[in-house]
């Protein structure tokens, strides 16, 4: 069943999205309208940056890039936390007509090394004072001077110059490019997905219309930058709609400073994924402020399923409805959310319905599933990237005739609203019984006292895999594994339930905070 998408019908409403064609130009509304409205607010202390001031700080990059030797199209690192440096770098770079790699901060210099030598990046501008190892490439400092009294400058140390030669992923990319993203997928090897900014400029219409982000919205920076979730929905959407963004101290989040800094900004929405909901949810008798909170539109929930007794959960808490969505790096972030409750019904346990894009559901050979039936989600329209980067072999297994096979599995229903069920490569097979690790996760998660659980499979020698099951409770809770395997044995079929259960202090997750299958088989299956 094909989906036809609803921009058209959004766009003929009141709401307009920002006409944006790129990184490049994705302040000039603002600046030319509203120069002196606040683009970022920054750091511990809170200091405002205005869109005129904030573009002024990108062209003094991009002058300064300009005069390095780098072409227009050469690939750049981009090694910074959720910070001011992040944003000007980025815009700066991609006023130079360079593509932009942001990576992430934390990795081990190894994996650093090995994704910027198959990127075949030329430098590296380095934002972020604790990051380690530079891949053997200039490693150029960037450091954002904000005051109160309303200064900002710019410092970029290009002494180490660049020796230039196009080699690895960036023979392959060209002016039309303007990110790549790193995505480790279920595989080892990290891949690499270039956005060029035609794919980043729908994105971005996209994310804006489904929200109808204008500029009295406001948000605080959750997720990291460094992966689609947090540059596409927070970052990119919120500056091309007029927004303010606060970046909160040393670029990260955290669940202690978050309520204050939503009152510090006035924030009217924030996308995370289900753990940090989760930890606001479990902290708000303590943290969150209630009436003197800024009251909230919505609250997005994307790059991981949310169980729907959390989403109700958090609605009541935070008095707002709590939106599901669904993204990968692939369609350059969102392909589906649930509207706003204006426009359409909630939901829940669904990710709502394409935003911008046309969606299938497809069964083994490639034709459409019934209304309800499962099958592999498949992706098409103008989000949809061109492919991987020097990687033949994934593109041959996910790219075809214009569509992108997700290798996630669901349904879609009457209304077209898309339900989830697992991932393909996920699946256990118990004696020729498929079980989705997420959908038993699900349940498992429902059972009260629940905070997060894994499944997984379990050699076994005789149906050749069993389910297993690795459950955080909630702390001062009384439970243990045969109390959850009672409640889940009254919700799934026999072949379903875990063999094996642990209760566990905490579950490994993703830098983006998925959970970490890797990391788990590798602690849990024995």
């Amino acid at each position: 069943m094909a989906v036809p998408t609803e921009a058209a019908v959004r766009e003929s409403g009141r709401y307009r999205p920002p006409a944006v064609t790129g990184l490049v130009d994705l302040l000039d509304h603002q600046v030319r309208s509203r120069p002196r409205a606040r683009a970022l607010v920054a750091g511990a202390d809170r200091v405002e940056l205005s869109y005129r001031a904030l573009a002024a700080l990108a062209d003094d990059v991009a002058q300064r890039l300009a005069a390095t030797g780098l072409h227009r199209g050469d690939a750049v690192a981009l090694l910074c936390a959720n910070t001011a440096e992040f944003v000007v770098g980025l815009l700066g770079a991609a006023r130079a007509g360079l593509v932009v790699a942001p990576v992430d901060p934390a990795l081990p210099a190894s994996q650093l090394a090995a994704r910027l030598d198959a990127l075949g990046a030329q430098a590296i501008l380095v934002g972020h004072p604790s990051a380690e190892g530079t891949a053997g490439l200039p490693a150029w400092p960037l450091r954002v001077d904000l005051s109160r009294a309303g200064t900002a400058t710019v410092s970029l140390d290009t002494g180490a110059r660049v020796t230039r030669e196009v080699r690895s992923a960036a023979q392959e990319l060209s002016r039309q490019d303007a990110v790549v993203l790193f995505t480790a997928g279920t595989t080892d090897r990290a891949k690499m997905v270039p956005l060029t900014h035609g794919n980043l400029a729908a994105s971005v219409r996209n994310i804006c219309t489904t929200y109808e982000l204008g500029p009295g919205d406001a948000t605080v920076a959750v997720m990291p930058f460094f992966h689609g979730h947090g540059l596409l929905a927070a970052l990119l959407s919120s500056l091309a709609s007029g927004g303010c963004v606060l970046l909160p101290a040393r670029g990260r989040f955290s669940a202690r400073t978050f309520w204050d800094d939503v009152r510090a900004v006035a924030a009217t929405w924030f996308t995370a994924v289900p753990t940090i909901h989760e930890i606001l949810l479990d902290r708000s008798a303590q943290d969150y402020p209630g009436a003197r909170a800024a009251p909230l539109k919505f609250v997005r929930s994307c790059s991981a399923p949310l169980n729907p007794a959390t989403q109700r959960a958090l609605e009541r808490t935070f008095g707002a409805p709590l939106l599901s969505a669904y993204g990968i790096t692939e369609a350059t972030h969102q392909v589906t959310s649930e509207p706003l409750p204006q426009h359409g019904l909630l939901k829940h346990g669904t990710v709502g319905r394409a935003t911008g894009v046309r969606l299938r559901v497809v069964d083994g050979a490639g034709r459409p599933c019934p209304v309800g039936t499962e099958g592999e989600v498949w992706v098409q329209g103008p989000t949809v990237t061109r492919g991987y980067l020097a990687n033949p072999a994934e593109m041959a297994g996910s790219y075809g005739e214009g569509w992108f096979r997700t290798g996630d599995l669901g349904t879609l229903d009457e209304d077209g609203y898309l339900f989830l069920t697992g991932r393909i490569k996920n699946l256990i097979n118990r004696g020729g019984e498929k079980i989705s690790p997420e959908h038993v996760e699900d349940i498992l998660a429902g059972c009260p006292g629940v905070v997060e659980a894994a499944v997984f499979a379990v050699p076994d020698s005789v149906y050749g895999q069993r389910v297993g099951a690795a459950v955080v409770v909630r702390d001062g809770e009384n439970l243990g594994p045969e109390q959850i395997l009672h409640y889940c044995r009254h919700r799934l079929s026999a072949f379903e339930v875990p063999g094996s259960l642990e209760v566990v202090g905490s579950l490994p997750h993703t830098a983006k905070g998925g959970l970490d299958r890797r990391a788990v088989e590798a602690a849990y299956v024995r």
